[in-house]
């Protein structure tokens, strides 16, 4: 099966957690499946632009990027970030191959039209899987940092649940999963939904039940779901060791999304 993983600067900045992530990736290509990792740096980010002097600013879940922060973004996602994950996957054996969205033009993209402005945010206009393809056949994991270079030759900064969307969708992936920081989606109730439909959402971003960053998550599934990925699952990073029973156990952690 093909698998895309979608971690957060949340996961990534916990040392356990992070350890925890490359061994559960390790087992499911130990057993035969393939494996990209897309992966966020938003915590780190932030913390960056602190040292800095910038205030970071949100806008519906994404980050307001002017140039010294998209500058930032490259440093830090396609560099520390990127690097880091490549590390803890080679902790267990793993191999692995760290990209930023502009390498092999794997993912290419444009401006995205918001109002008000975001500056140098970006959405994913073309994809590539060819360099994904040659990397699994080296039973190695891609791991893709959500910067993608835009037909302008600027670099974008991509909310990477949206960038996991477009690399599940690119590669026919069987299941996309989001590790999240939360248990999963909650209702008006505070209880966590195990199994969400797409046609349920909109009145929920309406009423202000989702929110913030979970938009574009859920944005990022229905895109996903609708363009020929079977499965998505968001899945609490706390739990990640269940990742490799999430094809042939019952997992009752997260939220299983689906179109209806």
């Amino acid at each position: 099966m093909k698998f895309v993983v979608k971690l957060g600067g949340a996961s990534i900045e916990n040392k356990t957690l992070l350890h925890a992530c490359g061994k559960a990736i390790f087992e499911l290509v130990r057993d035969g499946n393939q494996v990209a990792v897309v992966h966020g740096g938003g915590v780190q980010l932030t913390k960056v632009l602190a040292q800095m002097g910038k205030k970071s600013e949100f806008v519906s879940g994404l980050r307001v990027t002017d140039a010294e922060t998209r500058d930032a973004a490259l440093m830090v996602l396609a560099g520390r970030v990127n690097k880091s994950l490549v590390a803890a996957l080679r902790t267990h054996g793993q191999s692995a191959m760290g990209l930023a969205g502009g390498d092999g033009n794997v993912f290419r993209a444009r401006k995205k039209k918001t109002n008000p402005d975001l500056g140098f945010v970006g959405e994913i206009a073309a994809t590539d899987p060819l360099w994904l393809e040659a990397i699994w056949k080296m039973d190695a994991v891609p791991v893709i940092s959500s910067i993608a270079l835009g037909f302008d030759g600027e670099y974008y900064n991509i909310n990477a649940d949206e960038m996991a969307a477009a690399c599940a969708v690119c590669t026919k992936a069987d299941m996309l999963v989001f590790l999240t920081d939360v248990p999963g989606v909650k209702g008006a109730d505070g209880e966590v939904f195990r199994w969400l439909s797409l046609k349920d959402v909109p009145a929920m971003q309406e009423s202000g039940v989702v929110s913030g960053g979970m938009i574009p998550k859920l944005n990022s599934c229905r895109e996903a779901l609708t363009h020929g990925v079977k499965r998505v699952r968001l899945l609490p990073a706390a739990s990640v060791q269940r990742l490799p029973d999430l094809c042939t156990t019952k997992v009752n952690e997260g939220t299983e999304v689906v179109v209806g």
